[in-house]
């Protein structure tokens, strides 16, 4: 597997981000490595929270939430996906599969950190590879907190929406990774900021991974991803601990995602849900005080 490292002088001086960087080399699979990098903030022994980017961001993205959790005392564990931020990105789309991503996961941070009684957060495809993850490694999670995101096994037939978003992804000449984020945000990004989401990807040729994404999801039941995600599920009807939503108002991307967890997570019943207002699909940007309160109320709480 040929694999692309982006230059670490594109990621010098980025607005929000003074996060020292941890790096870890994983099986690619093929019989070579490849390098993740992940963030790794707070007291080391305070309560772990995982926090998972999805897509075309990486971990840039919990830049605000970061510093408000660890003044809570909680420690802060930020990956960036293969292909994303400053992990290694493989050069071709075929080197990417769903499984490929949750194993890479599994061995770069639940195994290689050994995570214990932790607080899974995430969003997008963060929340497609992190419950996986959750359900894979369930004495390993002791609450769940999701938003924007789901855990699809290909029933039901995509929105018109999603196929366009699919037929960009993979037919545009240009894929521009800054632009998209802030067109899925209602905050005002500065130019600086929208440069530092750009930053992993020098040229068209590292964005093979960002491209690929949304050809993942499982959209019928033939998908090779289906049978986990289904497998995942049914950890989740028996999950008992607490499992909290925060979903924002305006993603037109993910509204209504919430409703299959409410229902057929026992650990959803009674807990605080609550909806991050005034935020688009990258509500870290938008919200990211409300979201760490949802985050440190849930680990105060239990």
């Amino acid at each position: 597997m040929k694999s692309l490292r982006t230059p670490d002088e594109r990621f010098n001086d980025l607005p929000g981000y003074p996060f020292a960087p941890n790096y870890v080399d994983v099986d690619d699979q093929d019989g070579g490595t490849l390098r993740v990098h992940y963030l790794d903030e707070g007291p080391a022994d305070g309560p772990v929270v995982l926090a998972m980017h999805g897509e075309p961001s990486w971990s840039y993205l919990y830049r605000k939430i970061i510093p408000l959790l660890t003044d809570a005392g909680l420690r802060v564990i930020a990956p960036d996906l293969v292909g994303f931020g400053k992990s290694d990105k493989p050069s071709e789309k075929s080197d990417y599969t769903y499984a490929r991503h949750v194993a890479w996961m599994q061995e770069a941070i639940v195994d290689h950190l050994d995570l214990q009684d932790a607080t899974f957060f995430g969003q997008d495809w963060g929340g497609l590879v992190g419950l996986r993850l959750v359900a894979e490694n369930p004495d390993r999670f002791a609450r769940v907190v999701i938003g924007n995101t789901g855990l699809p096994t290909g029933e039901g037939a995509p929105s018109d929406a999603f196929l366009a978003w699919q037929k960009f992804s993979q037919e545009s000449p240009v894929f521009p990774i800054g632009q998209l984020l802030q067109g899925a945000t209602n905050t005002d990004l500065t130019d600086a900021e929208v440069a530092a989401y750009d930053a992993p990807f020098p040229d068209e040729t590292f964005k093979e991974g960002a491209r690929i994404f949304p050809s993942l999801v499982p959209t019928s039941t033939d998908d090779p991803a289906a049978p986990a995600n289904l497998a995942a599920w049914e950890v989740f009807t028996q999950w008992d601990k607490p499992f909290i939503t925060c979903f924002s108002d305006d993603d037109l991307i993910t509204r209504g995602g919430d409703k299959p967890f409410l229902k057929l997570v026992p650990g959803a019943s009674g807990q605080p849900h609550t909806t991050i207002t005034k935020a688009n699909h990258f509500f870290q940007e938008d919200g990211a005080d409300q979201i760490a309160s949802v985050i440190i109320d849930a680990v105060a709480a239990s």
